[in-house]
This record gives C-alpha cells, structure tokens and sequence, in this order.
C-alpha cells in the first residue's frame, strides 16, 4: 500500500514514496541516502585542508603554523616527516604509550582505541597520526574540525571508513556541536543513530560502523567538552623538544637534503627553533638556500648567524614580533601588568596572533609571566632588550582578587 510522495529533510531532499507507517522506508531509501551523502562529503574531504579553512594569522619564519607554501605543496616539508615510530626523535614517553597501544591493538586483531594529541602548534600531532596508521597497517582520512559543518558530513566520512581504518580530525576543538554529538556513539558503540522523515512517520534508525580509530588533534584541550575528552582512551601531550632532539632532527633532515653543515652550525639553528620541529626544517631550508646565494652551498656556524640574522631572528630565537611585544610591555606600560587585548590594541595585532603563537614561547622561556592582573615583562626580557630593570610592580592587596 502506497501513501502520499514526502520529502525527506536532509541535506539531499530526497522525494521519496514511502507508505504511510514509514515500514518500508529504510529497505528502500537507506542504501541512497548513504551513497548520496558518500559523494557530498567526499568533495568536502579534498577541500577540507584548504587554507580558506584555516584561521589567517600573522605568517612568521619562526611561527609554528605552516606557512602558505607548506600547506599547498605537498612536497615542501613532507620528505622530512619521519614514516615508522622508529624514525620518531624526542617525544620519548608518548612515543612508548603508543608502541605499546599499536603493538597490542595488533596482536588482539582490534581497533586501537581512539587517541587525542594536544599541545602547541608544529610539535608533529600530523606527523604521529600518519605513523601510527602505518603502524596499523590501515588507511587513514584526513579530515578538519571546521569543514565538518554539518551531521551530513561527518555521517558520509564515518560510513566510507573500512574496518580498523583511522580518521584524523585536525582543530578537533572546533566541531560544531551537533557534529560533535554524533560523534558520541559512533565512537563508544561504532553506531549512528539518525530519524528519516519527520514528525508522525518519523523513524529512528541506527547504522553500525566498521570498527575504527580516531585520533583529534587539538592546539587548545581546555576548549574539548567533557563527553569528548572522556571517549578517547589514550590523550597524550606533546611538549616543546629539547635542544639535543632538534640537533638529531636536524642532522636527519640535512641527509634527506643532501646539506653539509657542521655540528656547531646544526645547535646554533636548534637553539633558535623554540622548540619546533617545523621551524627547525624551516629555518633549515632558509640557511641552505642563502648558503647557495651567498656561501657556495657549504653550512659553517657564521654563516647560519649571518643567515637567520637576514630573517630577523636573534640568538634566543625571538623575532621582530617578539621583541615589539615586551618592549611594548617595558617600555610603554612599564614592565606591566598589562591586558592581552590592551596589548593587541596597541601592536595592532591580532588577539589569537599574541596567545597562541608568541606567548607559549616567550612564557616557556622566562621572558613573560601572566598573573591575575595581566601580562609582565621578566628581568630577563628586560636584560634582553639592552633595558633597565627597575624590580617587580607593587601590588596593592586591594589588587590581588582583581581581574585583569
């Protein structure tokens, strides 16, 4: 018994026959609304590391997202990425959870349990989901939290997963909420549960998934919901590499691209990549293409400084940037404390600019402290822009419960 032809509310608007009681609808329509929103969503996976997706910010060589050339470019920085968590330098207790994570996950024959990376930009959360599916020996979709816009989205990627296959979410911290929530089940019961139609004929229908990992990368955990966080069983934090580790990085990445350079040469660039992977490679590229210009190809410690002096960094790694941030605390509002958006007013720059890719360095390294009335320059900031320290602000306690 046939009824009236109804539509159904989803992003394809299916017309469909269907009969009155809904009985018939998922046999017959499920199979096309799956394939249809297979090919929305899979257009929206090739586009969805455009940069158009990216938030612009102030492009810096010694900035810890990818510049332009290095998101478009495939083969710009991807040769450097190690393959095998044997490659891996630094990051030596995440490095060993996970071996032990893959390494059982394997042996039982089931999929890893989902894994969430955070912590600053550039420090490999990318470059340790790739490894860790090669680990697995399973594919892997490459997705971002911003071109998941809509439940249809999600729903087409997590239905073209094959079994133990792993989807990477990058900026996982920026799901909207209700792709977020259809996250829940599809994580913790490998199940979708969706209504077709609406109102009296809707039908409640629930769409196993192929067993799979996830794996978020996020650059700010705090912003994660709890329900989220709590559904991946490994969350690791990857911290800012020691010198030693970007030496041995370094080296590697001058054999892969056939650069000479002495040791003195390599801890000279190390010292000054605030504790990047990224921006070592990077800073690696630019003393060799000066080398080339200026040096005759060869890499000696005066020319690297004479080399990365040309980009504006100093000896502490600090850039323009960085030094007109504290000198505009020391100098303008006195050694602070000072507001963020006081300070982003002032230098004209973007808030998110300031706390997400010059403050974590400059806090990491004693140049910046933040308290509960704002930002304050250290004695070392001053002692490194050649200026007077004059002691600590008094604060009044009248002050201390006081927000900034």
């Amino acid at each position: 018994m046939c009824g009236a032809r109804r539509r159904i509310n989803s992003p394809l608007q299916l017309e469909l026959e269907i009969d009155l009681k809904g009985r018939r609808l998922v046999a017959r329509t499920l199979d096309a609304l799956v394939d249809g929103i297979r090919d929305a969503s899979s257009r929206r996976i090739a586009i969805c590391r455009m940069p158009g997706t990216i938030r612009r910010m102030r492009e810096r060589v010694v900035g810890p997202a990818a510049l332009p050339e290095e998101r478009l470019q495939e083969g710009v920085g991807a040769e450097l990425r190690p393959k095998r968590m044997a490659d891996l330098i630094g990051q030596h207790q995440v490095r060993e959870r996970l071996t032990v994570a893959i390494t059982a996950a394997t042996q039982r024959g089931d999929a890893m349990e989902h894994v969430l990376l955070h912590g600053p930009p550039g420090l490999g959360k990318t470059t340790l989901a790739h490894i860790i599916a090669t680990e697995l020996g399973a594919p892997i979709t490459l997705t971002s939290g911003p071109a998941l816009s809509k439940k249809a989205d999600l729903f087409g990627i997590l239905t073209q997963l094959k079994s133990h296959s792993v989807l990477f979410i990058d900026e996982i911290h920026r799901l909207p909420t209700e792709v977020e929530e259809l996250l829940y089940p599809a994580m913790e019961d490998f199940a979708i549960d969706f209504l077709l139609d609406a109102g009296a004929h809707a039908t409640a229908t629930t769409f196993r998934l192929k067993p799979f990992t996830l794996i978020g990368a996020t650059t700010r955990a705090g912003l994660l919901k709890n329900p989220l966080r709590d559904r991946f069983g490994l969350q690791q934090h990857l911290e800012f590499y020691e010198p030693a580790d970007l030496e041995a990085i370094l080296v590697r990445s001058a054999g892969i691209l056939n650069i000479a350079f002495d040791d003195q040469s390599s801890a000279l660039i190390a010292r000054r990549s605030r504790g990047t992977p990224r921006i070592a490679n990077r800073l690696l590229r630019r003393v060799r293409d000066f080398a080339q210009v200026r040096g005759g190809g060869s890499i000696d410690r005066p020319l690297a400084d004479e080399a990365l002096a040309l980009e504006g960094i100093d000896g502490l790694g600090l850039d323009a940037l960085d030094r007109r941030f504290l000198r505009t605390i020391a100098e303008v509002y006195k050694g602070g404390p000072v507001g963020i958006g006081a300070l982003a007013a002032t230098l004209n720059e973007e808030l998110d600019t300031l706390t997400e890719l010059v403050e974590p360095f400059l806090l990491k390294e004693g140049f910046l402290a933040r308290t509960s009335q704002g930002r304050l320059a250290t004695q070392k900031a001053f002692d490194h822009l050649g200026l007077r320290w004059s002691g600590p602000p008094a604060v009044s306690q009248s002050e201390l419960f006081t927000e900034p």
